[in-house]
């Protein structure tokens, strides 16, 4: 009888352990179905992805916050084994959650999980996530599309994707051209003006009389410091021929200013010789001096705090010249705005680098200019970053630094590079009813980050894309590599083409008309005022190396005075339907009527010495004791003469055919400071 219990107490072993494998064969069947959706790896993986962890980020309830973990007890979705095993066999284990313990009275007991989640609605769930995250993965968000909240709805994602030229885009609205006078030169326009009538509206009497008076205060400054050479009153008409023989030399330019009053053979220029004396020359350019000589030592006091001016030295002809340049002419609609390097290799913190500018290393200049002419309206001397006013960079600042002037007036179209092309800026100038369209690079803040419908890696030339945003248009062209501007003033196509040179099928080039957008074509024609403006600059500048950095700034105020009174010339001519003449005829004029104003024969209304200055000779005999002439050898020549003056104590020639001693006198050269 014992045998026959064991026995069948084996047998109820054994249909237990049968009947276990049937439920665990039954529960395999029941997930194999499902395994192709979910897995136990993926739902981690999933998970991991999401920041989640299955084990830590677990909702306990609060009445079992403080049970602590038991093995037994493994949250769901867990790969655990039971408790005990009644069969010693390998089986497979399943994504199921376990069951809780049974209590006394038979009810469920709360477990770390309150509500138990089957394998089905698990593997639902995480494909549900999935398939969400690969919806959310078509189209790529960037920061600061996330910041604004953008990509939300079906609008939004309409606005976050580029658009080609066969969706069409709206006309925006733009404001009316409203200047403050009529454009071109605010001159009489039935009145006829001489090249040195316009010339001296830059650079006037007031101005000229200011620089002479400081010239002449630091020529006496530098002779009582010891500086032993020939100096007498400057004034107001010998500036102006100075001005001009600068001018001249515009034309020929030399290695040093003494060559052009060299008697060798390969130089032998006669026209600066018969207008000023070479040393009368020098000595001014020695002497040249802008600005107060006491309000100069009181700034430079200041050097090191935040009152000190660094551009104080050109501050007088700078603000003077800015002035005339606004006031005499009003721009046309279409302005240009650039930057201007002034060449210069002087050790001074002023000094900028940019090497992608044909002059690499000078002074920068940032410039507005009229598309139309070329005409410089308005321009400002770089100072460094410290100088900046807002934060948002230096572009903006510039920019909003040039337009803002109140003689402007509204409803102008401002054209620019990607140097200073910004959303922020565009949107700031459109609200202040300026219109602007530049070129801008995509990594610029505010330009958009979708990719969705963007342009193809390998497109052909004349593929377009836009995508708008208010009042901004983003525009991208392919030509013979990418081409992106972002414009407040265009639409984004207009039926406009272009001719270019394209492969075929066949692969052989043929010339072919392709879609070109509105905002290159216009950026393109008015941003070519900027190469204008510095090919009027590059002709006959009379720039010269020099160790003052003021000086150089002085020559390049010459220069744009001379341009921009030739862009009047040509303006007024235009408007009464007169003949113009060239560049060059109109610096050659230029040059003649100022250096008329004085030659060096003419004599000069000087003060009167207190002795007279009497000639004699060394010796009776003409032959013996001769000297080398005084004046002679500053004009680079050895005469000797028996002659000389009694009270200069200088020998000077004095023959019918060549009198020294008067030319001497005349021109004051017995003045020594």
């Amino acid at each position: 009888m014992e045998a026959k219990r064991r026995l069948g107490c084996g047998e109820e072993e054994q249909q237990e352990e049968e009947e276990e494998e049937d439920s665990d064969a039954e529960a395999v069947r029941e997930t194999d179905s499902e395994s192709s959706v979910c897995s136990y790896d993926s739902e981690e993986e999933e998970a991991f992805l999401d920041g989640e962890d299955l084990l830590l980020d677990r909702d306990y309830n609060d009445e079992d916050s403080n049970e602590e973990w038991e093995p037994g007890k493994s949250s769901e979705g867990k790969r655990a084994k039971p408790a005990s095993s009644p069969s010693a066999k390998k089986r497979k284990t399943i994504p199921v959650p376990l069951t809780p313990p049974s209590t006394s009275s038979g009810s469920l007991s709360e477990g770390p999980c309150s509500t138990p989640v089957s394998s089905s609605d698990k593997c639902k769930g995480s494909a549900s996530k999935r398939t969400s995250k690969q919806r959310s993965s078509s189209t790529i968000k960037c920061p600061l599309q996330a910041a604004s909240g953008g990509g939300g709805d079906d609008d939004d994602d309409e606005e976050d994707m580029w658009h080609d030229i066969s969706e069409e885009d709206k006309q925006p609205d733009l404001p009316s051209f409203q200047p403050q006078r009529p454009p071109g030169p605010q001159l009489l326009s039935c009145t006829s003006y001489t090249a040195l009538e316009l010339f001296k509206l830059f650079m006037s009497m007031s101005v000229v009389e200011k620089m002479v008076e400081n010239t002449n205060a630091h020529a006496e400054k530098r002779a009582q410091a010891g500086k032993r050479y020939t100096w007498y009153p400057l004034t107001v008409e010998e500036f102006y021929t100075y001005i001009g023989l600068i001018i001249y030399m515009g034309f020929t330019p030399l290695k040093r200013f003494s060559d052009y009053w060299s008697e060798k053979s390969i130089y032998s220029f006669p026209f600066p010789r018969s207008v000023m004396s070479r040393n009368r020359f020098l000595a001014i350019t020695w002497n040249l001096h802008l600005c107060n000589l006491e309000k100069d030592e009181e700034n430079m006091c200041k050097k090191g705090t935040p009152g000190y001016d660094r551009l104080f030295k050109i501050k007088p002809l700078y603000m003077d010249l800015l002035s005339a340049c606004q006031t005499y002419f009003q721009p046309s609609r279409e302005l240009s705005i650039d930057e201007r390097m002034v060449a210069s290799k002087a050790r001074i913190g002023l000094k900028q680098y940019i090497k992608d500018k044909p002059t690499k290393c000078g002074y920068k200049l940032f410039v507005l200019s009229d598309s139309a002419t070329g005409y410089i309206w308005n321009f400002f001397v770089y100072e460094g970053k410290s100088k900046l006013k807002t934060k948002n960079g230096l572009g903006y600042d510039s920019v909003t630094q040039l337009v803002n002037h109140p003689l402007l007036g509204k409803g102008y179209k401002l054209y620019m590079d990607n140097f200073y092309t910004s959303p922020k800026l565009l949107s700031d100038l459109y609200a202040a009813k300026t219109l602007a369209c530049g070129t801008i690079p995509m990594n610029r803040q505010g330009f958009p980050c979708t990719r969705r419908h963007d342009m193809p890696r390998k497109a052909t030339r004349g593929t377009i894309r836009w995508i708008r945003r208010g009042e901004l248009l983003f525009v991208k062209w392919m030509d013979t590599r990418e081409v992106v501007l972002c414009t407040t003033m265009h639409k984004a196509y207009d039926g406009d083409t272009v001719s270019r040179r394209v492969k075929d099928t066949k692969g052989i080039w043929q010339v072919s008309q392709i879609p070109i957008p509105c905002a290159v074509q216009d950026y393109n024609k008015n941003m070519g005022s900027v190469d204008l403006s510095d090919a009027l600059f590059s002709y006959c500048n009379v720039l010269h190396k020099t160790k003052k950095w003021y000086k150089t700034f002085f020559y390049h105020f010459i220069d744009i005075a001379v341009v921009n009174s030739f862009i009047m010339h040509k303006e007024l001519a235009k408007a009464n339907s007169r003949e113009t003449v060239t560049r060059k005829q109109f610096r050659e004029t230029l040059a003649t009527d100022l250096t008329k104003t004085l030659t060096r024969l003419a004599p000069l209304q000087l003060p009167l010495a207190g002795d007279e200055c009497y000639p004699d000779f060394f010796s009776e005999d003409s032959r013996v004791g001769r000297r080398a002439c005084e004046l002679c050898k500053q004009d680079g020549k050895k005469v000797k003469t028996s002659a000389f003056c009694m009270k200069c104590r200088v020998p000077l020639c004095l023959m019918p055919k060549r009198n020294c001693f008067l030319q001497w006198h005349q021109e004051g050269l017995h003045y020594i400071g």
